[in-house]
């Protein structure tokens, strides 16, 4: 799998590796700091409503006696509660942390569950506007990031680029940002995930085989090449 990319912002980077390193209590409060840089409001309402999913239902169980079966089960939602909330809010705060930076689609891209074949950078032209690609069960998927008035020709050209090679294979294109007919880095995993299932496991093999006859369409950028550019990484702990 590819994992070329643009400049992307050292903090974030170093964040994801520390959090690969750290062990599961470091990874949490690791995770932790990083919601609350984001959100400093976000903490309290984790625990806030754990905490209060507890308390009713303890009250609720003095008062109906049914103490010994309803407080277990104030535990157990509670901490239900703070989990997913935790995970909500740790998911806004890795997004927020690779908002605006090159290669961030490529990153979320990548970090999709299930069985997907992700290739960044395919194309790019001078001013720095870059196509990712995706292939999965949907078809194939083109992301664009930079300028909307020079990503429509690049991601036209990309797209007619695939077709010559992926026929009858449906093709979607997507424009990263906020403005109209764009879509928001926050939101590009579940749009993608929602796509219809077209293809087949055998034809998403072929389709791989016959992309990799594409030779990526790219433009040498302007001014000075970055050096030891890397991919920003999306800042989450890893399950053991």
């Amino acid at each position: 799998m590819s994992r070329k990319s643009e400049a992307a912002d050292p903090a974030a980077t170093d964040t994801a590796q520390d959090l690969a390193r750290a062990g599961r209590l470091k990874q949490i409060r690791m995770v932790a700091g990083l919601i609350h840089k984001n959100n400093p409001r976000a903490m309290p309402i984790v625990i806030g409503s754990g905490v209060g999913v507890l308390v009713i239902l303890v009250v609720v169980g003095l008062l109906t006696n049914l103490a010994p079966l309803l407080i277990p089960l104030g535990v157990l939602l509670g901490l239900l509660v703070t989990t997913i909330l935790f995970g909500r809010f740790a998911q806004a705060a890795q997004y927020s942390a690779i908002e605006g930076q090159p290669g961030a689609a490529a990153a979320v891209l990548e970090n999709m569950r299930g069985n997907w074949t992700v290739t960044p950078a395919i194309a790019a032209n001078r001013n720095m506007d870059v196509v990712h690609r995706a292939v999965g069960r949907p078809g194939v998927i083109l992301v664009g990031e930079g300028s909307p008035n020079r990503l429509a020709s690049l991601l036209a050209a990309e797209k007619k680029r695939v077709a010559r090679v992926a026929y009858e294979v449906p093709i979607f294109e997507f424009q990263i940002g906020d403005g109209e007919g764009q879509v928001p880095i926050s939101k590009l995993q579940r749009k993608v995930m929602r796509l219809p299932r077209n293809l087949k496991p055998a034809a998403i093999s072929d389709i791989n085989h016959r992309l990799k006859a594409l030779q990526p369409s790219l433009q040498a950028p302007k001014g000075p090449i970055p050096k030891n550019i890397r991919q920003p990484k999306m800042p989450r702990p890893k399950a053991r």
